[in-house]
């Protein structure tokens, strides 16, 4: 039976050279696996030797399907959506046309990251406003919970509802913690609809504010 060749990366431990998979017929086994070259790995804190045979399941031998690549990236005319705001009404992207747009997705309504960053654009929503530029916030939750939200924060700009992240997967948003949660990811739309910056950090929420006003200056 051929043996496919393995390269475990220090230090992310994940399987990196996989390219002749295959299953038998009728079954979802997939051909062993030999390591070939490892490295320790930081995450489990353990090792493999060399020669080592593993039996994997073939759908995580799909490479295509291992690595997620933005589907809106810098450069790229992201695809429109009609979404519900916080008032229940629709909002179209294609309305903003004209004016550079700071659209920002971010995990859940009242979670302490999520109301730090929506408390740092609206501390500076009159920075945002003289450089003409529109705040969209968005996520999962429901338009009531927006405006609920919105209402207790009195936040001055819009905040879409992605029910069911769809908008989130269309654009390719990663997720955090092996997509357990999404992800906080702002993007800056210039003029003329073309993303000038795409921004992702989990962990500093009110930095967002700071890279889109340093983009929108630049524009």
């Amino acid at each position: 039976m051929a043996l496919t060749s393995v390269s475990v990366a220090k230090p992310s431990f994940s399987v990196n050279a996989i390219s002749n998979a295959y299953c038998k017929p009728g079954t979802m086994d997939s051909p062993p696996v030999k390591i070939v070259s490892v490295g320790d790995s930081q995450l489990f804190g353990t090792k493999i030797s060399t020669s080592t045979t593993l039996s994997m399941p073939a759908r995580t031998l799909q490479t295509r399907k291992m690595i997620a690549v933005a589907k809106v990236s810098k450069g790229s005319v992201p695809p429109t959506f009609n979404l519900k705001n916080q008032d229940g009404r629709m909002v179209n992207l294609s309305k903003f046309k004209g004016k550079p747009v700071v659209l920002y997705f971010y995990p859940a309504d009242e979670t302490p990251g999520c109301t730090k960053e929506a408390c740092a654009f609206r501390d500076s929503y009159e920075k945002f406003k003289k450089a003409g530029a529109e705040v969209i916030g968005i996520s999962g939750d429901s338009p009531e919970s927006h405006k609920a939200f919105a209402k207790k924060y009195r936040l001055p700009f819009t905040l879409l509802s992605d029910e069911g992240n769809k908008l989130r997967k269309e654009w390719g948003v990663p997720g955090d913690f092996f997509g357990s949660l999404p992800g906080r990811e702002t993007y800056v739309i210039d003029k003329k609809g073309v993303v000038q910056l795409v921004y992702n950090n989990q962990f500093q929420p009110e930095k967002h504010v700071d890279e889109t006003l340093k983009m929108l200056q630049s524009l």
